[in-house]
């Protein structure tokens, strides 16, 4: 009995051995990091049995900018018949601001048990450590400045002073002299304060060209071109570029420039160094339009356009449709462009447009903008509808234009369902007045006595009572719905907003298909930028990341998917500007990685909206 015992004691002893021999470790490629350097961010899980840890959530990393992650790599080993393994979420980030910072602990879930980190100081000083360690081998010392001499990268704009919602286009080069070792990573992305950005069509790899700067032949590739509005008026910057960009350099010969001979010996494979490239900040003057001489149908637009009108039938019927079409070309930032209002008479109806556009992303922006209204005449007659007026400011000109359609008439005759005693010009409540103020006069004479039956006791009593109640019962039903239906356009919108997600992103799965990366990677940021636009009813002029990142967590939507949001848009823009893009493989993760937030979103959304 005392042996049973015994073995039930080592049974229990060693399954609470491997319970609790679960663990979730957080380490750091190094705990004095530079505000220039980026750094590696691990969290390690170690156990028996990997495929069951479940809902990573890491800590917060608001003080750092998340280049990549949560990536994960799994490693398995059998050693003497037992089974053990690691789950590794690996981050890549840059640091925002100097100073001590401590990364709070990460979780998981492992067989129904939460089991978290360590957390984990780090230390961010000025500079950056990676480059104070110099290369040495043998004689050569290489210093930041021989480098940056023969590497570089440059911003441009085609003009300098602008006016308010003009393009500006700045475009970054990178020039170079040395061999690129490897994949190149961007470490920041500009900032377009003040300004509406639009990123211009450029190859999906950088396609270099040579040029002599200062004596010297380089080689030269367009890195990104953005189109920029400004929105403000004054003076504006453009912050600095950043991109890490691994060189492979030779050893140093007896004499001259490292440089100098680069090419020139097969069997020297040198060293590799990951050199931080920055370009130059952009300042930009922004000029006030002019306040005189301005159209009264000037709402903002500025660029060069053009415009046509067209009206489908002049000739119709009471309660039928006619259709309005307004199609403006140009350049311009035709996404914040208002199509201009069409003003009917009375005894029309008018409805929302249905709008289109068509915007090309080639070196400028251009394209067209189309507006199509439904109107539906509701009483017969000749209906005169005034000119439609669109005007602009012309930035190359220096003047407002306006340009104006023809006036539209339209012949309205009688429908089937209308009789030919139909009054125009009389309103409902004046027929109504009629009514009341006419009587007949009675010329026979009329039986003054009460008829003795007991009305309230007669079925045409309370069917005369009842019936009337019902009706308006029903009547005032039916209109609380339709108001509901249709009179809240930013409920319309919010139940949209995952529709629309849904289509862009469909889109985006076409081009998945077609392998066209560029196109795939720029159509997904739209979709996700789009579909949070519309769900948080910001305009695009005022949409910015951390005003939807607020919105959302005001809404009840937890801080570890807003997070994956902010990840998932910024690999958008990273990988569309790498030089390698990753393959199917990597396009095919993130489209699943984005429906996957917009369902959790809509999830949460929908959640606090039930209550």
């Amino acid at each position: 009995m005392i042996d049973r015992i015994k073995i039930l004691i080592i049974f229990v002893l060693l399954y609470a051995a491997g319970i609790f021999a679960q663990s979730l470790t957080a380490t750091v490629s190094s705990d004095k990091v530079g505000l220039n350097d980026q750094f590696q961010l691990s969290f390690t899980f170690e156990g028996q049995d990997i495929n069951s840890v479940r809902n990573f959530t890491p800590p917060s990393l608001e003080k750092f900018y998340n280049l990549s992650g949560p990536n994960q790599s799994t490693s398995v080993q059998i050693i003497n018949g037992t089974v053990s393994g690691s789950l590794s979420f690996t981050y890549y980030l840059k640091p925002k601001e100097l100073g001590k910072f401590t990364i709070g602990v990460a979780s998981v879930n492992y067989l129904g048990k939460e089991i978290k980190s360590n957390p984990i100081d780090i230390e961010i000083v000025k500079g950056s450590n990676q480059q104070q360690k110099s290369v040495n081998n043998n004689n050569t010392n290489i210093s930041n400045k021989d480098i940056a001499e023969n590497l570089f990268v440059k911003a441009f704009v085609n003009k300098s002073k602008v006016y308010l919602g003009e393009q500006v286009t700045v475009t970054y080069k990178l020039y170079t002299r040395l061999n690129i070792a490897a994949q190149m990573s961007i470490s920041k992305l500009p900032q377009y304060k003040g300004f509406w950005s639009e990123e211009l069509n450029t190859s999906n790899n950088i396609n270099f060209t040579t040029e002599v700067v200062d004596g010297k032949r380089f080689k030269v590739g367009i890195l990104k071109k953005a189109a920029l509005f400004p929105s403000e008026t004054g003076k504006l910057t453009i912050t600095p570029f950043e991109l890490n960009v691994p060189i492979r350099v030779k050893n140093q010969r007896k004499r001259g420039n490292i440089f100098d001979d680069f090419f020139n010996d097969p069997f020297d494979q040198g060293k590799i160094i990951n050199y931080d490239a920055k370009s130059n900040a952009v300042k930009l003057t922004v000029l006030p339009l002019p306040d005189k001489n301005v159209p009264p149908s000037f709402k903002g637009a500025v660029g060069n356009y053009t415009m046509k009108t067209s009206i489908d039938k002049s000739e119709i019927e009471t309660n039928e449709t006619v259709s309005i079409k307004i199609d403006i070309k140009g350049n311009g930032n035709l996404k914040l462009l208002n199509i201009p209002e069409l003003k009917i008479p009375n005894g029309l109806d008018k409805y929302d447009p249905k709008i289109t556009d068509k915007i090309n992303r080639i070196n400028i922006i251009s394209g067209s903008k189309s507006a199509e209204y439904v109107i539906v005449p509701r009483t017969p007659g000749k209906k005169e509808i005034e000119p439609i007026r669109f005007s602009y400011f012309d930035p190359t000109e220096k003047q407002y234009k306006i340009l104006s359609s023809d006036r539209f008439s339209l012949n309205v005759s009688p429908g089937k369902n209308i009789t030919s005693n139909t009054l125009t010009g009389v309103t409902k409540e004046d027929i109504k007045l009629l009514g009341e103020d006419i009587r007949f006069i009675k010329t026979s004479s009329a039986n003054l006595f009460k008829n003795q039956e007991i009305v309230i006791l007669t079925y045409k009593f309370w069917i005369m009572t009842i019936l009337p109640l019902i009706i308006l019962l029903t009547v005032l039903g039916w209109k609380k719905k339709q108001n509901k239906l249709a009179g809240d356009l930013r409920s319309l919108k919010y139940n949209k907003a995952q529709k629309i997600a849904k289509t862009r992103l469909k889109k985006a799965k076409r081009l998945l298909s077609t392998g066209n990366q560029n196109e795939f990677y720029s159509e997904l940021s739209l979709a996700l930028f789009g579909y949070l636009e519309d769900k948080l009813h910001l305009p695009k002029a005022d949409f910015s990341m951390d005003k939807a990142e607020q919105l959302l967590k005001s809404k009840g939507v937890d801080s570890e998917l807003v997070n994956e949001l902010k990840t998932c848009t910024e690999k958008c823009e990273f990988i569309r500007f790498a030089p390698e893009k990753g393959g199917v493989e990597a396009m095919n993760e993130l489209y699943k990685k984005s429906t996957d937030i917009i369902v959790n979103i809509e999830r949460k959304l929908s959640q606090k909206i039930n209550r």
